[in-house]
């Protein structure tokens, strides 16, 4: 009878549904430091704005929406390279193990891969709570076997969430950055985020990573200017996050969304250009802008596979696996970590 008890209580334990999504807030500027930064950033020489805060509750309807236009090229190849290479890409990534998902947002990519490789635990990273929460939830009724956590970080200050991952210590990891979102970074602040994801992993993990590659003007500049003008709203609602921030009273409608190819520096620039002199109430002071005047919203950059490559080495990656669609517009690549040198 006693074994039957013991053997009854095992059962359970293995069929036990995982305890409900979990938050850890960590490294997220205060409301101080946020309004700081976006100040710092309109008062310089050349005023900028940084893309986190293209992600109010808004942005993030519109970017959803801007990744299924057809001039949005990147999220159709890179599921293109998924779906054709799927079982490659899994043969090179471990099983049952931790799916890292670095700004997750809806983590919908997620799932084809927590599916194919029986992945016991997700952890979403993103600096949205709100959007993070939403998603955890709705993955977790999707995937009712797998522990659902999250992570409430702005990771471009650095990575650190090995507290989380030293909550089970045993199962391999998987960091998942997809979307090309690395380009969003200056080279050298790709490299040291590639280098901080490096600090993570264990010989057997690995990063599961997608980049733009370079490619003619055309179809790059058509990708941040869609005819159907929902890349100038998302860009244009910045102003609204400013005014909301700040107390400013920015009217997005006076500024012109552009999108502009930098050859030289192989990245796109989108920009909000001032249709006529205008004088904006930021904080405690204002700035005019003269008719013509730029405020750079976003840079993002582009890379060839060789390039992408060297990058991921010099972060102290070794073995990479790389694959692309027909035209090499686009790249995905896991990365095994090199051993650290003595």
């Amino acid at each position: 009878m006693a074994q039957a008890s013991e053997f009854g209580a095992r059962q359970a334990a293995r069929t036990a549904l995982p305890a409900a999504p979990r938050l850890l807030i960590e490294r997220v500027d205060t409301p101080e430091e946020r309004r700081a930064e976006l100040l710092a950033g309109l008062l310089a020489p050349r005023a900028a704005i940084s893309p986190k805060f293209f992600y109010d509750e808004q942005g993030s309807v519109l970017y959803e929406a801007l990744c299924a236009l057809d001039e949005y090229y990147p999220p159709r190849l890179e599921a293109g390279i998924f779906d054709h290479h799927e079982q490659a890409i899994a043969a090179a990534l471990p099983n049952g193990g931790q799916w890292v998902d670095l700004g997750c947002g809806d983590g919908r990519k997620s799932w084809r891969w927590i599916e194919a490789l029986e992945m016991r635990r997700y952890i979403g990273v993103d600096i949205a709570e709100a959007w993070l929460r939403t998603s955890l939830a709705r993955a977790s009724r999707a995937f009712p076997r797998v522990t659902f956590d999250g992570v409430v970080t702005d990771f471009t200050r650095g990575l650190e969430i090995g507290r989380v991952l030293s909550q089970r210590p045993e199962l391999p990891c998987v960091f998942f950055y997809p979307g090309s979102s690395i380009g969003n970074f200056e080279p050298a602040r790709a490299l040291d985020l590639l280098r901080s994801v490096r600090r993570h992993l264990a010989p057997r993990d690995r990063l599961l990573i997608g980049v733009d590659g370079l490619k003619p003007e055309a179809p790059l500049v058509a990708a941040y200017d869609d005819a159907l003008g929902v890349t100038a709203a998302f860009n244009r609602n910045v102003l609204r996050v400013a005014n909301r921030e700040l107390g400013a009273d920015f009217d997005p409608a006076a500024f012109d969304h552009q999108a502009l190819f930098d050859r030289a520096a192989g990245r796109i620039e989108m920009r909000l250009v001032a249709r006529s002199a205008q004088r904006v109430r930021l904080g405690g002071g204002a700035r005019v802008f003269a008719r013509g005047e730029a405020i750079v919203t976003e840079h993002s950059h582009k890379y060839a596979a060789e390039g992408f490559a060297s990058l991921l080495h010099e972060a102290g990656f070794g073995r990479l696996h790389h694959w692309t669609d027909p035209n090499h517009w686009y790249h995905v690549f896991v990365a095994e970590p090199a051993a650290y040198r003595q």
